[in-house]
């Protein structure tokens, strides 16, 4: 178990270590907000937002964040 334990927790520091750098990447909300405001939104990228870095990058922050909790309950379970 306490092979199992330590693989856990190194698992869970890289998740940690991904998970601020990949949400630090990630553009600001506002940037948007105000490229909507100024009608820029039915550009190319305005419509395809989900195939663009930022859309990846959006994907990869929700796969590392489920990873984190389900990861974080393993460690904490008494076994």
């Amino acid at each position: 178990m306490a092979a199992l334990r330590t693989a856990l927790t190194i698992l869970y520091i890289i998740v940690c270590i991904a998970l601020v750098v990949i949400v630090l990447m990630q553009e600001g909300k506002s940037a948007g907000l105000s490229g909507s405001i100024n009608g820029v939104a039915d550009t190319y990228w305005g419509k395809n937002k989900g195939r663009s870095i930022e859309g990846a990058l959006t994907k990869i922050t929700a796969v590392l964040a489920i990873l984190f909790i389900i990861v974080s309950v393993l460690l904490n379970m008494n076994w």
